[in-house]
C-alpha cells in the first residue's frame, strides 16, 4: 500500500498535477516534508496548533491511493485476493481457489479516522471478542470470534488518529506493534495479522504538557514528525477564506427570492477579516500557545456575509452586499474562539475592537491611501453629516451622500467591477470609515440602539 502511494505521488510530481488539492499555504514549507515522508514509506505525526488544517491535509493523502482496489468479498479487513491474511479468507481461498469472490473498493473507503478521546479503548482501535459470535456456538479459541477494531478494518489504507496525546497512555501501547511489527494482537489469541496500513496522527504542541503526551516508544516508531503552521502570507489567508467560507444562504429547495441570493462580500472586506485574524494571532493579549484557528477567519467572513443577507431581508434590497457596518458584529461572534492571557481578563472585547479598527485602517491605506477622495470630502465641508448603519439600505445611503465625483475611481481601486447600488454604497462607506480612522472625518456611534448606527461628519 505504501508502494502504491509512493508510485502515485511520483507520477503527480513528474506531471505537475496537484498532489494535495485544497491545501493552502503549505506549498514551500509543510508539503515537501509530507512528500518525503510518503516517499520513504514513513508513518507520521502532524504537529500544530488548532485550526491549521492538519486533518484536512491527512484526508488528502488518501487521494494518492489507486481509485479502485480488489479485496476479498465480505472481508472485514480488506484482504488482498492474492495474499489473504485473516483466518476466514485463508480458509475460503483454500476451499474455492480461483473462484474466491472478489469485490472492488474505492479509495474513499480505504480511509479511516478516529478522534482520540479518554474513553477510547483497545477494542475500539484493535479489536475484541465478539460476544454475539460466541453466542452463535463458536468457541472462545476460534479466531473468527474476534471483532476487529478500526485499525485492522483500515488494512491496505490510511488511518488517522486525531489529537493523539488525548489517547490514554495504556491505549497508546496497543499501537506499538502496529507501527513496528505491523501486526495486531487481540487478547489471548494466537493471532498474528500482518497489516498494510499508513498511520498518520495529529497533535497540538500544547497537548504534550497540558492534557497528555505521546509516550516515548510510540513517538520513536513514527517515521516523521512534521510541524504545521498558520498561513504565512496575507494572500494565503485570503485564498483560504475564498476557498472555504460559505456565502450562499438559501432558504430551502424552493425558488430563491431576492433575499435568498448569495451574499457578496467585496474583496476589501475579506482583506479586513484576513488582516484582523493575523493581528489577533500576533497580539500579546492572546495566548499564542492556544493559537487562533483558521475557522476564526472563516466564521468572521461568514458573519459579515450574514449581516448583508439580514439587511437585504429586512429592507427589501435586491442584492445583499456586505459593508463596513457589518464588521462590528464579528467581534462578539468570534470572542469565544480566542484564548486571552490572564492579564487581559475583562478587556477581551476592547482588545478585539481595537484590532479590528487596525485591520480596517491597514486595508484602507493599502487600497485607498493614495486615492483622491476630495469629491467625497467636499460633501462634508458645509458641515453636513451622513448617517449609516447596518439597517440602512444601499439606495438610502447613496441618497444621503449624494453624487460623488471620482466614485468610479474609488470602486476601481477596490477591485469592484460592478455598478450596483450595493457595491457603490460599500465603496463609499469604506472610504468614509478610512477617512475617520485617518482622522480626516469624525464619527459618532449611537449607543443602545444595537443597529450599528454611525454618523460621519467633519
Amino acid at each position: 500500500m505504501k508502494a502504491e502511494i509512493r508510485h502515485n505521488l511520483l507520477v503527480r510530481l513528474k506531471s505537475g498535477e496537484p498532489r494535495f488539492p485544497g491545501i493552502v499555504g503549505f506549498d514551500d514549507t509543510v508539503l515537501p516534508h509530507v512528500e518525503r515522508a510518503l516517499l520513504a514509506g514513513h508513518d507520521m505525526v502532524l504537529l500544530g496548533e488548532r485550526g491549521q488544517g492538519k486533518t484536512r491535509l491527512i484526508r488528502t493523502i488518501a487521494g494518492l491511493l489507486d481509485e479502485w482496489t480488489p479485496v476479498v468479498a465480505g472481508c472485514e479487513i480488506n484482504d488482498h485476493p492474492y495474499a489473504p491474511v485473516c483466518v476466514r479468507c485463508r480458509r475460503l481461498a483454500d476451499e474455492l481457489g480461483d473462484d474466491l469472490p472478489v469485490a472492488w473498493k474505492h479509495r474513499d473507503e480505504r480511509y479511516g479516522e478516529k478522534l482520540a478521546t479518554p474513553d477510547t479503548g483497545v477494542g475500539d482501535l484493535i479489536g475484541d471478542v465478539d460476544p454475539i459470535k460466541v453466542a452463535e456456538g463458536r468457541t472462545l479459541g476460534d479466531p473468527e470470534t474476534v471483532h476487529f477494531g478500526l485499525v485492522p478494518r483500515t488494512n491496505r489504507g490510511v488511518f488517522c488518529i486525531n489529537e493523539l496525546p488525548d489517547l490514554a497512555e495504556r491505549i497508546q501501547v496497543a499501537l506499538l506493534n502496529v507501527l513496528e511489527e505491523r501486526d495486531v494482537q487481540v487478547r489471548g489469541y494466537a493471532l498474528r495479522l500482518p497489516l498494510d496500513v499508513l498511520l498518520v496522527a495529529s497533535a497540538n504542541p500544547e497537548d504534550y504538557t497540558n492534557r497528555g503526551r505521546i509516550i516515548t516508544p510510540l513517538k520513536d516508531r513514527f517515521g516523521a514528525e512534521i510541524r504545521t503552521h498558520y498561513p504565512l502570507e496575507l494572500d494565503d489567508e485570503l485564498d483560504l477564506i475564498r476557498q472555504e467560507a460559505e456565502f450562499d444562504f438559501f432558504a430551502g429547495d424552493g425558488p430563491a427570492s431576492a433575499a435568498d441570493l448569495p451574499a457578496e462580500v467585496p474583496a476589501h472586506l475579506l482583506e479586513v477579516v484576513a488582516r484582523f485574524t493575523r493581528l489577533v494571532r500576533e497580539s500579546t493579549a492572546v495566548d499564542a500557545r492556544s493559537g487562533v484557528s483558521a475557522r476564526f477567519a472563516l466564521a468572521g467572513a461568514e458573519t459579515v456575509a450574514a449581516g448583508a443577507v439580514r439587511r437585504a431581508a429586512l429592507t427589501g434590497e435586491e442584492h445583499a452586499v456586505a459593508r463596513v457596518c457589518d464588521l462590528p458584529a464579528v467581534v462578539p461572534a468570534l470572542m469565544g474562539k480566542v484564548e486571552f492571557e490572564v492579564s487581559e481578563e475583562g478587556r477581551e472585547q476592547e482588545v478585539l475592537e481595537h484590532l479590528l479598527r487596525r485591520a480596517i485602517a491597514e486595508t484602507y491605506r493599502r487600497t485607498l491611501g493614495g486615492a483622491d477622495l476630495s469629491g467625497l470630502l467636499d460633501k462634508f465641508d458645509a458641515g453636513e453629516s451622513v448617517e449609516s448603519g447596518e439597517l440602512v439600505p444601499a439606495t438610502e445611503l447613496l441618497r444621503r451622500i449624494g453624487p460623488v465625483p471620482g466614485l468610479a475611481k474609488i470602486m476601481e481601486r477596490l477591485d469592484m467591477t460592478g455598478e450596483s447600488p450595493g457595491q457603490a454604497a460599500a465603496a463609499l462607506e469604506f472610504a468614509m470609515e478610512g477617512l475617520f480612522l485617518t482622522r480626516r472625518l469624525s464619527k459618532d456611534t449611537a449607543t443602545g440602539r444595537g443597529d450599528g448606527t454611525a454618523t460621519y461628519r467633519t
